[in-house]
């Protein structure tokens, strides 16, 4: 089965209601973070290329408005967050732009390694809402966060990151993952708030996992260290938000079931809850997916006390 390249829309705390835009295949990244809710990254890759046509994307993602707007579903975003780095699409500017044409703002959640470059900080920049990801400032922890590809620099990565803050006309938030004795120093945490304050920003994100991470040790830091954080950000006078909670996901209703299945969990593990809510939307029975299990399409993992569902992927044989 073909993945479908928009799926949802998905709520969001940041974004309302979000339509998915996957416009890179698994598992294509510039970083193989430890704490990824998507698996391993397959293909560790810095070049941009082209993965869809702009004309394909454009089809695609129209298609399924008129489909929601036929169900009388609201959308308040088109997000790109697909399976890897949204911003090795070398399309990604020009897709911005015909997207833009259906009136619903574009968000870009990025993990910011490649916005040193001019031609992406000019991609991101037609976007309305950007997201950056900032899970460390020290070098040593960033390679163990993030496990980037060799040829990346967090100095350029930083220095990227202030460059696009000082020009970009939208809003600008920051997102960092807090992982329990990897990026959970005090003086680190520190940092990397002073970092923030330097930027232009709308809201910091503080994150922490909630789905199953790709290292399966990692651990959840404790309400004090999360505490500690959000504390640090608020007496620097920074606009945070902690997302740290997990509640029901309420998803439209959908003539494909089994599609849309495979379409959120290959970006979106979800909770055995949410996937009972999208059959009973679709008046469709468990049996689905029993069969998607059985054919080796998803898989179950426990996390704490939660079962979820992810997409299972085959290693991806594309280089660059």
């Amino acid at each position: 089965m073909k993945n479908s390249i928009p799926f949802g829309p998905i709520p969001s705390r940041r974004l309302g209601r979000s339509l998915g835009i996957n416009n890179i295949p698994p598992k294509i990244c510039t970083y193989s973070c430890i704490y990824c809710q998507v698996g391993k990254t397959y293909d560790l890759s810095i070049k941009r290329r082209e993965f869809y046509s702009v004309e394909e994307i454009k089809n695609q993602v129209f298609k399924k408005i008129k489909e929601i707007k036929k169900q009388k579903e609201k959308i308040n975003f088109l997000s790109f967050v697909p399976d890897g780095e949204p911003t090795l699409d070398i399309n990604l500017g020009k897709e911005i732009e015909v997207l833009k044409d259906s009136g619903i703002p574009i968000a870009v959640i990025t993990n910011s390694s490649l916005i040193n470059k001019a031609d992406v900080k000019k991609d991101l920049g037609k976007a309305d809402w950007v997201s950056v990801k900032i899970d460390a400032v020290s070098e040593n922890i960033w390679k163990k966060v993030n496990r980037p590809h060799p040829s990346l620099s967090l100095k350029d990565i930083l220095k990227g990151i202030t460059e696009f803050s000082n020009k970009y006309k939208g809003r600008l938030n920051t997102e960092t993952m807090i992982i329990d004795g990897i990026n959970t120093d005090k003086n680190h945490i520190e940092e990397i708030a002073e970092f923030i304050l330097t930027l232009k920003i709308d809201t910091a994100y503080i994150s922490i996992p909630t789905r199953p991470p790709t290292i399966k040790s990692l651990k959840v830091p404790d309400e004090e260290t999360i505490n500690f954080a959000y504390s640090l950000y608020a007496k620097k006078n920074i606009n945070t938000e902690l997302l740290t909670g997990y509640s029901p996901i309420e998803f439209p209703a959908t003539d494909n079931v089994k599609e849309e299945i495979l379409n959120i969990t290959s970006v979106h593990p979800m909770r055995e809850e949410d996937v009972k809510n999208i059959l009973d939307k679709a008046d469709a029975d468990w049996n689905i997916v029993e069969k998607l299990l059985e054919e080796g399409k998803i898989k179950m993992v426990k996390f704490g006390k939660n079962k979820f569902f992810l997409r299972s992927f085959k290693r991806n044989i594309l280089n660059g």
